[in-house]
């Protein structure tokens, strides 16, 4: 081989190696960022006659929190029809309201209860779009109030679960809910609470026919009466036919308000994208916060096991993981506390499986 040849093997391996980490980095991209340019944090979203929605949700349009900013509850819903389409306002929710379980149906996107400054709600509402117009069709209320709490559908049954019954809390519920969509009283039912911890902000999932339940946080009074957080790792499942908890492998680390429900990729896989996991819980000055982790953690229902995945490249909390059009999408969000993200980003579900 001549000399020149081989003096350029190594310049191309390099350029080789760059190319493929190039590829991998663009496992993750951006669709069209949402209308609302600060984002929103707490949103209803999933997908509707073909669109994606984004609906609801809260931020500081005016100053930020360490400012003295005052949150702003929304009600605007976002309709994106392709993914290299553009945002249109679609209508409005019943309400401004945030932080609520979002949960995709086949007739549409159920919303499940949420908040607003004053109070938490028990309503819950399907929202569908048809391409032209917006429907808002309203379902039996939960038992109780619920901000913040976390749900899934298995097989055609709704369950919900955690979250905290009023602004501000200085507990959590620990109620456990389902809603048959296919019963015929279609009625909440209050079911075993979790053994573990009463939690908030947790992650749901649903994979062979159990519903998950993971991390989270548990809330109590502090010396001034406002909420402290305990960061949890814990994972339980709920066998939906044998109505059992079991306590299943504890997360590698804390995982709170990540994007719920969880993915579930192929090997019955469940995947946590992101969230607080509690290591700058106490960091100040909150302006010079530097985000959240992006770690990314993926649970083998099979093993009990949990393993470490590529991190996603913008991190965010309290939003929706919604499955559109092949794609794990994640709207919107909080990249740090305070801050909002408009960004929308999105990855095949098998570059989730490196």
């Amino acid at each position: 081989m001549p000399a020149r040849v081989l003096t350029m093997l190594p310049v191309f391996f390099m350029l080789l190696l760059c190319l493929c980490a190039g590829a991998q980095d663009l496992a993750w991209k951006q669709l069209p960022p949402i209308p609302d340019t600060l984002g929103v944090a707490g949103a209803f979203a999933g997908a509707s006659g073909g669109a994606l929605l984004v609906m609801g949700g809260a931020n500081f349009p005016d100053r930020m929190p360490w400012d003295g900013g005052v949150k702003v509850w929304r009600d605007e819903v976002y309709a994106l029809a392709s993914p290299d389409g553009q945002w249109k306002t679609a209508g409005k929710l019943p309400r401004p309201l945030a932080y609520g379980v979002s949960v995709q149906t086949e007739a549409g996107v159920l919303c499940i209860g949420g908040n607003d400054a004053e109070r938490a709600y028990a309503e819950v509402f399907l929202v569908a779009w048809d391409g032209h117009g917006l429907n808002v069709c309203p379902y039996p209320a939960l038992p109780v109030p619920l901000a913040n709490a976390c749900g899934a559908l298995v097989g055609s049954t709704v369950y919900v679960a955690g979250g905290e019954s009023a602004p501000n809390a200085t507990q959590c519920s620990g109620g456990f809910y389902s809603l048959d969509l296919k019963g015929k009283d279609r009625q909440w039912k209050t079911l075993a609470a979790c053994p573990g911890e009463a939690r908030t902000l947790a992650v749901a999932g649903a994979a062979g026919g159990h519903f998950f339940l993971m991390g989270g946080v548990a809330l109590s009074a502090g010396t001034d009466g406002k909420p402290l957080r305990r960061y949890l790792g814990d994972c339980h499942t709920y066998d939906t036919l044998s109505g059992a908890w079991k306590a299943m492998a504890e997360l590698p680390k804390a995982a709170t308000a990540a994007p719920t429900p969880a993915p579930l990729l192929q090997g019955n896989q469940l995947v946590i994208l992101g969230g607080d996991d509690g290591s700058l819980y106490s960091f100040r000055p909150l302006e010079k916060h530097p985000g959240f982790p992006g770690t990314v953690l993926a649970y083998d229902a099979g093993a009990n096991t949990w393993s470490a995945r590529k991190p996603v490249p913008a991190p965010r909390a309290t939003l929706t993981a919604v499955l559109w059009r092949g794609m794990v999408v994640l709207p919107s969000g909080e990249a740090r506390p305070g801050v909002r993200s408009p960004e929308v980003w999105a990855a095949k579900p098998e570059a989730l499986e490196r």
